[in-house]
């Protein structure tokens, strides 16, 4: 049997592909789990990781053979689906590591959703991205009634979700759900590019970031965190490398 999802590390880069490109790489149980899985050693084993579909396609969301599968089990039996699959997007946030997902092709659904809990997305622009739950008479499970607003706004998550439309690879970074597009000759280099300028990064200075971005809360408890997390970070030798970097480059 076919993994659903591989992981190799090479040169301090965890690379995840979603491997059920038969069903443009459609969420399982255990696509899933290893998904999951897979994050958690990426992030041990590498500086940065970076998620894409096989195929020439990200993911179509959930699978609805193993939906209808477990539906005639009843309502419970879907949990596993939802839950192990809601488990690895919101692991992305704890992860010290940056995430970033290299899309192209349909990112549909759940793979929309999976795009909402990266750090960095980059769109080819002819990719096709969209919560198309109420198409089918469905409704977001993977997140994406409660991201999709933070990201982008009420309005248009609103009018998103309950119209089902579709979105382009540059319509999504207008959104602010991705950080890049490329056409399709430039989007390997420029999923290169991304990663080779996050490697170039310190590695503390990108978790105290990312922690701190990704800090539920209000403004002001988040500001003290800031302040914490900068004098943690100036204390180390790194950080005076970089002081000392900074000076010289001015001089």
């Amino acid at each position: 049997m076919t993994e659903p999802v591989l992981l190799t590390v090479e040169e301090r880069v965890a690379r995840i592909v979603l491997n059920r490109p038969e069903a443009r790489n459609a969420i399982t149980v255990a696509l899933a789990a290893r998904l999951r899985d897979a994050l958690a050693e990426g992030a041990e084993r590498a500086d940065v990781v970076v998620i894409r579909g096989a195929g020439g396609h990200f993911c179509a969301g959930g699978d609805f053979h193993e939906v209808s599968r477990l539906r005639e089990q009843g309502p419970e039996a879907l949990r596993p689906l939802f839950e192990t699959f809601i488990g690895a997007c919101e692991l992305i946030a704890e992860l010290p590591v940056p995430v970033v997902a290299a899309v192209e092709g349909y990112a549909m659904a759940g793979g929309f959703e999976l795009i909402q809990s990266v750090d960095v997305a980059v769109v080819r622009e002819d990719a096709v991205l969209a919560d198309n739950h109420s198409n089918f008479g469905m409704i977001p499970g993977g997140g994406g009634s409660q991201r999709l607003p933070r990201i982008v706004g009420t309005q248009r998550a609103l009018g998103h979700i309950l119209l089902g439309d579709r979105l382009s690879g540059a319509e999504a970074v207008e959104w602010g759900l991705a950080y890049r597009s490329a056409p399709a000759d430039g989007f390997d280099a420029a999923v290169t590019d991304v990663v080779d300028r996050l490697l170039g990064k310190d590695r503390d200075a990108l978790a105290r970031i990312k922690r701190l971005v990704r800090r539920p809360g209000p403004l002001g408890a988040g500001l003290r965190a800031e302040t914490e997390e900068t004098l943690a970070h100036l204390a180390g030798e790194k950080a005076a490398a970089g002081i000392a970097r900074f000076r010289e480059g001015r001089s």
